[in-house]
């Protein structure tokens, strides 16, 4: 078996792609048994974001990881082909290093992606997918992260999609003191949103959730009002923002209803953020006079802009990640030597077994026990060095200085003066 990481991000594939592999947190679990019981994959655990959906696993070959990907999503692997990547062994270490150092993010040095990363080995766990290599691979990579972050400013600065989210709010809007703004979703994404907002002291705010309580909690914070989903087509006439994310599988506004609620807004402008993936607005929505609707990529174009300042601890960052991936890459190897290794004390035990059971009989019989001792080491000793004196004598001229050598330094040996 080995270790791959394969899969697609904001680099590779398109929103409209990615939407369509997201695997969902209710049903990660089950997934991930089903990859490693009808597949030929050892250990895997799924990283979905909006941003990237990658699977590192452990596998003889990764092409029957990638068909089951594109089966599992209802898309033809051919179709896929063209956006992913499949990274092998060392590649595949880097990729996680610089993934959960916020290195491969779309916001440079964002902090999200590594409570993502954790959560995504939680999920392994409790599937019964991950073993020794992707425990080892995850803990190595937070492991990296905490030192990138503490030894350099990689996440100083950070220009994050909520701030860019007001930004371009105040294109639109001379004032935000003015507007009323309607936040979809409760989720960790939709909080920072909200902070951010509730900063320009707006003109109201409220929180819509498909629980009535989690929107409470919310929108309480801020000072604002709660409803549920389903008040939305009612209500969403009354708000000039809209910021959305949510988990849902189906959008949560169609354009139907957009329509309507600007028909009774008598086309004043709507400004509309979806920052969820599948998306939760219909992107149809974005072709509606009078509606400014940006997505996670669109956010993502103008927070690059925001990444010079950052770029100076990027070599840095990549120096200490190149450092543990030799690390990694050590121990990886070590991990071969097992099986010579239990072969080796097996030996070793086997010829230490016998000479105990002789000196035991000599014992019995009421042998003198310093003799009986003495007869025991010499039994061991040359038990186990008769093999490697056997190669010594039986090497050529050239294999000889070569074999000589190597018993020197597996015994530690001093080279006779």
């Amino acid at each position: 078996m080995q270790l791959y990481a394969l899969g697609l991000n904001h680099n590779t594939a398109p929103l409209a792609i990615r939407e369509q592999m997201v695997f969902h947190a209710e049903k990660l679990q089950a997934a991930l048994r089903e990859l490693t019981q009808t597949k030929p994959v050892g250990e895997a655990a799924i990283l979905s974001t909006c941003n990237r959906t990658e699977l590192y696993c452990s596998a003889k070959e990764p092409h029957e990881a990638l068909f089951w990907m594109a089966e599992y999503h209802r898309m033809k692997p051919q179709e896929l082909k063209p956006y992913l990547y499949t990274l092998p062994k060392e590649q595949a270490v880097r990729h996680a290093f610089r993934v959960a150092s916020g290195l491969e993010s779309m916001v440079l040095g964002e902090p999200q992606i590594l409570g993502q990363m954790k959560e995504a080995v939680r999920l392994a766990e409790s599937a019964g997918t991950l073993g020794t290599l992707l425990h080892k691979l995850f803990q190595r990579s937070f492991a990296v992260a905490k030192e990138v972050r503490t030894n350099t400013q990689i996440g100083a600065n950070v220009v994050s999609m909520a701030a860019a989210s007001v930004k371009l709010a105040a294109r639109i809007f001379p004032s935000l003191k003015e507007q009323k703004i309607l936040f979809i979703g409760a989720g960790e994404m939709i909080e920072l949103c909200a902070t951010h907002f509730a900063a320009q002291q707006p003109c109201a705010i409220t929180v819509a959730s498909r629980t009535l309580e989690r929107a409470r909690a919310l929108a309480h914070r801020f000072n604002g009002n709660a409803i549920e989903l389903r008040d939305l087509p009612e209500q969403l006439h009354e708000y000039d923002i809209v910021v959305s994310c949510t988990a849902s599988s189906l959008p949560i506004l169609g354009k139907g209803t957009v329509e309507r609620a600007i028909k009774v807004r008598r086309h004043r402008p709507m400004f509309m953020v979806d920052l969820a993936v599948p998306r939760d607005i219909e992107p149809e929505v974005a072709e509606m006079d009078d509606i400014f609707l940006y997505t996670v990529d669109d956010l993502g174009q103008m927070v690059k802009t925001g990444v010079d300042a950052r770029q100076s601890a990027v070599a840095q960052a990549e120096a200490i990640i190149e450092t543990n991936v030799g690390g990694f890459l050590h121990w990886l190897s070590s991990r071969d030597l097992v099986p010579t290794i239990r072969a080796l004390r097996s030996h070793a035990e086997e010829a230490r077994g016998e000479e105990v059971q002789r000196a035991l009989k000599l014992l019995a019989r009421g042998d003198d026990p310093k003799q009986v001792l003495e007869a025991l080491s010499h039994g061991l000793t040359n038990k186990l060095m008769h093999a490697p004196t056997q190669a010594l004598n039986e090497a050529s001229a050239e294999e000889r200085a070569r074999l000589a050598e190597l018993v020197s330094r597996l015994y530690q040996i001093r080279s006779p003066r």
